[in-house]
């Protein structure tokens, strides 16, 4: 009953986590507006060309991982690598951090790769991402300091009073946020003590996350790296111009809220919905948006991109699907 229970909570809290963000982020908001700005404002070719490149990114990110696994002498088909990508993403939505498991279980069943060495190759990969945004990070911080310094003074992170900081609804939007962050580093280091308690499993890991320095062809390694982040950035960037009240903003303005951004989804939501709301509405608004606007922005790219993740994921499943149907013929 207690392991049912806790199962229960982990996929509870995170949609109670991301509906009280949103909340706190929507809650005298004028939805009409969406509705107006969806219908008859909506640049859809920008939205396809921003839509490509979020497609782009999965495929390129599944390529990429079958070239780790090769120095394991694992060589699944790329086209069930990029499945095992879009399925990860999709099963994400449900309970957040899913993702990571449930590809390396796609190999396991389609290609019999083991579960372990797949998985150790998700860690570098992870490692390998969160080299690139603290890059990105750094790189746009160092080009918008006044940004930086203004949001973190607006939403309540410099404040001349404890009083006036604890008054600010902002300040425990954000504190969720940071409390949701502990929560999955809590969550990693009782996983990795797990592994560490199965040796065969933490050798296979190992095995699978110095895979990296065997990868035959270290430069197409960087560039699909490349491809992959610069098709995140114009996955975010290229929905500017889908709407009158954004078209005007520049690529720095998209990489201020895209690197926000990126940092809100750490927080344990589907798809970072609540957390990512916050932090592109309150970037944009330093730019110059009006507060209804970066509102509609929010919650229509939110949407879409999520609706995205939901198309790959059914297609991955069903493409799997057809060819374990095939090849049982």
């Amino acid at each position: 009953m207690k392991k049912l229970i806790q199962n229960i909570l982990k996929f509870i809290l995170p949609f109670l986590l991301g509906g009280f963000v949103l909340y706190w982020v929507y809650h005298d908001f004028d939805f009409f507006a969406v509705k107006d700005t969806f219908l008859y404002h909506t640049n859809w070719w920008w939205m396809t060309a921003s839509l490509f490149f979020g497609l782009l990114s999965h495929v390129l990110r599944g390529v990429r991982w079958r070239q780790t696994l090769e120095p394991l002498h694992a060589t699944p088909r790329r086209t069930n690598c990029v499945d095992a990508i879009f399925l990860s993403y999709a099963s994400s939505l449900i309970l957040p951090r899913m993702g990571e498991m449930s590809r390396c279980a796609v190999l396991k069943k389609s290609d019999n790769i083991s579960l372990a060495q797949s998985l150790g190759t998700v860690v570098t990969e992870r490692l390998i991402d969160t080299f690139c945004i603290l890059s990105i990070t750094a790189l746009t911080f160092l080009c918008e300091i006044p940004v930086f310094m203004t949001f973190f003074r607006e939403t309540g992170t410099k404040v001349p009073s404890l009083l006036h900081l604890f008054s600010s609804p902002w300040f425990y939007v954000s504190l969720f946020c940071v409390i949701g962050v502990v929560w999955i580093l809590c969550r990693l280091l009782r996983i990795l003590s797990f592994y560490e308690k199965v040796k065969g499993i933490a050798l296979n890991m190992i095995e699978g996350m110095k895979s990296l320095h065997s990868v035959s062809n270290k430069p197409l390694f960087v560039l699909y790296t490349i491809g992959i982040w610069g098709c995140y950035i114009l996955h975010f960037y290229l929905t500017f111009f889908c709407f009158p009240f954004s078209e005007h903003l520049s690529f720095g303005a998209a990489m201020v809220m895209f690197t926000g951004g990126t940092f809100a989804v750490i927080v344990p939501t589907p798809n970072g919905a609540g957390p990512w709301h916050f932090a592109v509405i309150t970037m944009m608004m330093l730019y110059g948006v009006s507060p209804t606007d970066a509102s509609v922005f929010a919650l229509i790219v939110h949407a879409i991109q999520t609706l995205l993740v939901i198309i790959l994921g059914l297609y991955g499943l069903l493409h799997q699907m057809y060819l374990h149907t095939a090849s049982n013929k």
